[in-house]
């Protein structure tokens, strides 16, 4: 049984814990190292269950605690080589790291199986992970900050129980917000974020094929609303017949977590 808890998800920062019986990882370790403590500790979380920390890139919302949380804690780092490359010119990874390249191979850590597929975004090499369970069976998914669903990323997710994908920003807001032209196209290109359109069609073969937990994740504070991004995903599953809390249940995962651990 999965035990999965985003801690935060936003702009701000990102983080996410999965366990089952034998440890857990974290995916990311987007706010300080104080803040993660505290999230973990609120959620009754013990730091030493924690075998492993996984990147999906570099950006600071995805890494900002990372350096001196897994020095602290003597976590080992897993990324792909883009990404260890990348931290390491920061200075965000140094020799008080132990630090292990990954592709798209499958790794296990803490009994769980973590299998990388590549992402689409303006980073180095980005990865979103397929993590299963000790039972072999049981699969949940993080799919964030891609600028499309590519074939990988759907056939990757496809037949995860749960899965945590990015619905990041409304087309409509983006293009009349604040944001200067080419923040907006940077975000709606190939290389950018997940719009709620783009995440809402994607659920509906992800849900097809036996998807029953979606936690809408990476939402943007500027250009999205829970409301909005969890109305999209809604009318869209029923436009295949699906009904919230009969066929899945949705969540919108908080920029810091108040809902607890989701038990799939």
């Amino acid at each position: 049984m999965l035990r999965f808890c985003p801690l935060f998800s936003s702009s701000s920062g990102n983080s996410v814990y999965i366990a089952d019986r034998d440890g857990g990882i974290l995916v990311d370790v987007g706010r300080s190292a104080k803040q993660t403590e505290l999230m973990l500790k609120n959620n009754n979380i013990d730091i030493s269950n924690i075998k492993g920390i996984f990147l999906t890139h570099e950006h600071t919302d995805h890494t900002n605690g990372l350096s001196v949380f897994a020095a602290r804690h003597n976590i080992p780092v897993y990324a792909s080589a883009g990404t260890i490359l990348a931290l390491k010119n920061k200075g965000v990874l140094n020799t008080k790291h132990v630090d292990i390249s990954i592709n798209t191979d499958c790794i296990s850590v803490a009994g769980l199986n973590i299998k990388p597929f590549k992402t689409s975004h303006d980073c180095a090499d980005g990865r979103g992970y397929v993590i299963t369970g000790c039972d072999g069976t049981t699969k949940t998914a993080i799919a964030t900050d891609t600028g499309f669903v590519s074939s990988e990323i759907l056939s990757s997710v496809t037949g995860c129980k749960l899965v945590y994908i990015e619905s990041n920003h409304d087309i409509a807001m983006l293009r009349s917000g604040p944001y200067p032209y080419t923040l907006q196209k940077r975000i709606l290109s190939d290389i950018g974020h997940l719009s709620n359109n783009a995440c809402a069609d994607a659920l509906t073969a992800l849900v097809n094929k036996g998807t029953t937990h979606i936690v809408l994740a990476h939402l943007s504070r500027d250009n999205n609303t829970p409301e909005l991004a969890h109305n999209t995903a809604t009318k869209t599953l029923l436009d295949i017949g699906a009904l919230e809390n009969r066929d899945y249940i949705l969540k919108v995962a908080e920029p810091e977590n108040s809902d607890g651990i989701i038990t799939v």
